[in-house]
């Protein structure tokens, strides 16, 4: 999907859940669709601070959160940025996979990989929080 049918598209998706895809929202999106890889909050307050010199850090990690809570985008944790989701809303847990040369990310759905690692644990007596799990390794394109 391109990047104007995207940001067409989870507007539409943010109606649907009775929320608005404002100007800003929207542009934080664009920007994190603009980046390959992993985008990190302050790289996103820097570009936008370029065409809103007003912006704050609270600003973008408002936005952030809302493209968060409307499964527009994944918090990755583990290396402290964001990714889009292609899947709007989705609803299983990721295994995220980073290619330490390029910089590239690929999401997968892990839910049933994530299952006998549940399973285990649980026999263990603890209870597993939903995870996005992040992989680093080489892409095929810079395996060649």
């Amino acid at each position: 999907m391109n990047h104007q049918n995207y940001l067409d598209a989870a507007a539409s998706h943010c109606e649907r859940r009775g929320s608005k895809l404002t100007a800003l929202r929207r542009q934080v999106l664009e920007l994190v669709l603009g980046q390959p890889g992993v985008v990190k909050a302050y790289h996103i307050l820097a570009e936008l601070q370029k065409e809103r010199a007003a912006a704050a850090p609270p600003t973008v990690y408002r936005a952030l959160d809302f493209l968060v809570e409307h499964g527009l985008l994944h918090k990755v944790d583990a290396l402290n940025g964001f990714i889009v989701c292609e899947h709007f809303d989705c609803q299983h847990e990721g295994m995220i996979l980073v290619c330490e040369q390029c910089g590239k990310v690929l999401e997968l759905d892990a839910t049933a990989s994530l299952q006998a690692l549940r399973e285990a644990s649980r026999a263990a007596g603890f209870s597993l929080s939903p995870q996005n799990l992040v992989l680093t390794g080489q892409c095929r394109a810079c395996t060649v």
